[in-house]
């Protein structure tokens, strides 16, 4: 979730408190008495990531304040993690990289990306990976969230509604009670402070970046925060900064409807292998009648039996046309007294049951020294930032339980697949606190690469188009016929070498691409 005017922010202000942050002289520290500079003054202490990872990953700890608005209160520690640049001679700077979520783990994310990056591109950059705040070994916190609690997608039926709004309100009241006093600073903007804090600390005028799905997001931001710190960008699956956060969850079931209306033809094609219909129509037709009969009678697969909803939750998977049809069969048949069916489409057909897929930078490091990265991480860890950040990134939430409800049946309407998984409550309609910042208006000229998916179910096509619209400097490159949520991220594209060519010389293409394809 995976998971946006001209403004340019040039200063931090918050009721009688402010505190310069974007208007800085062009240096590596903070300007002269600003309260920020003892952060930049710190001293890492670089040592070797645990043994699991390779020798070239050293691990450090950045002290930032938990609250910027009083940054000489209570501070945390962020886990950051390098690989350094391959050349002395060439080396340009530190690429900062963020793998998603929110509320992924990242520092494991340079060493999973290293191999994806070119050899030209690792000479010239230190890889810098980060647990964003709250996150695995960046002061992480927890709401106490059983398995079942963190399941967002509802689908809806009037007579479970009243069951969804309790689960909403349950999830909120389990976060503020847990994590109360440090949920209101896991926001976007200020891992964003966080980002130039480490920058700062790193002895670095600027940053490049990598950023996967909402790491695009969050690069965004950060571009709009502190454009004269901005250097080279590579956003990768972008999110639309208009759509955060509740327009995110409603917009994925429009693309969701444009790749299932792909799928019936591309199914429709191939009747003689699958049978499912030898029309769209048809196709589709079968499609409806299955969910039909697992709404009465949940389908039997090897994971336990699956409900029409439950089928309807991997609406996702219809992206990757090859490997889901054979699952749609395996359930027909499971539904009329077959063998059960697979628990969910295989693995290369991308889903979106979670807020976010596995991706780079998932698996927590640990570090040799069990004193200072040895720290245990709640179970619901991810789950819990990312509510932080989507209720705490902006105000747009309803707080009317019924305001869901209607926006439920109007998108049920339009788009049949998954508008209520989109468009049901969540527990931002009960979030204790209100952002106390609104959210980022993103619009600004600096450089970015932005490479995406035709086909992708979590950051669809419209929503990196809605990214491209506000970076006026970007340029984007698409890869036609592209199927799956993440392009560099997931291997070799034909947008590699576009990525190479920014990364190196700074160049962007003209004008925006379509690569690939048939």
């Amino acid at each position: 979730m995976a998971l946006r005017g001209a403004r340019t922010i040039s200063a931090l202000t918050v009721g009688a408190v402010t505190t310069v942050m974007a208007a800085l002289t062009p240096v590596t520290a903070f300007a002269a008495g600003d309260p920020l500079q003892q952060y930049a003054q710190q001293k890492l202490r670089w040592e070797r990531c645990d043994t699991g990872q390779p020798a070239a990953l050293e691990c450090a700890k950045v002290k930032v304040p938990l609250d910027y608005r009083a940054p000489g209160g209570r501070k945390i520690d962020l886990a950051i993690s390098r690989i350094k640049a391959g050349s002395t001679k060439e080396r340009r700077g530190v690429l900062l990289m963020n793998p998603g979520g929110p509320g992924v783990q990242g520092l494991t994310m340079p060493a999973e990306m290293e191999p994806l990056l070119s050899a030209e591109v690792r000479e010239r950059f230190d890889l810098i990976g980060f647990d964003p705040r709250g996150v695995g070994q960046s002061a992480p916190i927890g709401c106490g969230l059983t398995d079942e609690e963190q399941a967002f997608q509802h689908p809806y039926t009037a007579g479970t509604f009243a069951k969804d709004v309790a689960w909403a309100r349950t999830v909120a009241d389990k976060c503020w009670a847990k994590a109360g006093d440090v949920l209101p600073h896991i926001t976007t903007r200020n891992t964003a402070r966080d980002m130039d804090v480490v920058r700062a600390a790193l002895g670095e005028r600027k940053i490049s970046y990598f950023g996967y799905s909402y790491g695009t997001y969050l690069g965004s931001v950060y571009t709009q925060m502190f454009p004269q710190r901005s250097d080279r960008f590579v956003l990768d699956s972008a999110l639309d900064p208009t759509l955060a956060w509740r327009g995110m969850f409603r917009g994925w079931s429009a693309g969701a409807e444009l790749a299932f209306t792909r799928w019936t033809e591309w199914a429709a094609a191939r009747n003689a292998t699958y049978g499912l219909g030898s029309t769209p129509a048809e196709v589709r037709k079968t499609y409806w009648e299955l969910i039909a009969r697992a709404d009465r009678t949940p389908v039997p697969t090897n994971g336990g039996a699956l409900s029409g909803g439950a089928i309807r939750s991997q609406y996702g998977a219809f992206v990757g046309v090859k490997t889901v049809t054979p699952w749609i069969v395996a359930l027909k048949a499971s539904a009329t007294g077959g063998p059960p069916a697979p628990a969910t489409p295989t693995a290369s057909a991308v889903t979106a049951a979670s807020a976010e897929p596995a991706v780079p930078g998932s698996a927590p490091v640990r570090s040799a020294d069990a004193e200072e990265f040895g720290a245990d991480v709640p179970a619901d860890n991810q789950s819990a930032v990312t509510w932080a950040a989507f209720c705490g990134d902006t105000r747009s939430w309803p707080r009317n339980p019924e305001q869901y409800r209607r926006d439920v049946i109007r998108d049920r309407a339009k788009y049949p697949l998954a508008g209520d998984l989109g468009a049901t409550i969540q527990p931002c309609a009960f979030w204790k606190s209100a952002a106390r910042e609104p959210a980022t208006v993103v619009s600004n000229d600096v450089n970015a690469l932005i490479v995406q998916n035709q086909w992708d179910p979590q950051a669809t096509l419209a929503m990196a188009q809605g990214m491209r619209r506000a970076l006026h400097g970007a340029r984007m490159v698409t890869v036609a016929d592209g199927e799956g949520h993440g392009v560099v991220v997931a291997g070799p594209s034909c947008a590699d070498a576009g990525v190479t060519r920014y990364l190196t010389t700074g160049r962007l293409p003209v004008k925006d691409l379509t690569c690939g394809g048939q």
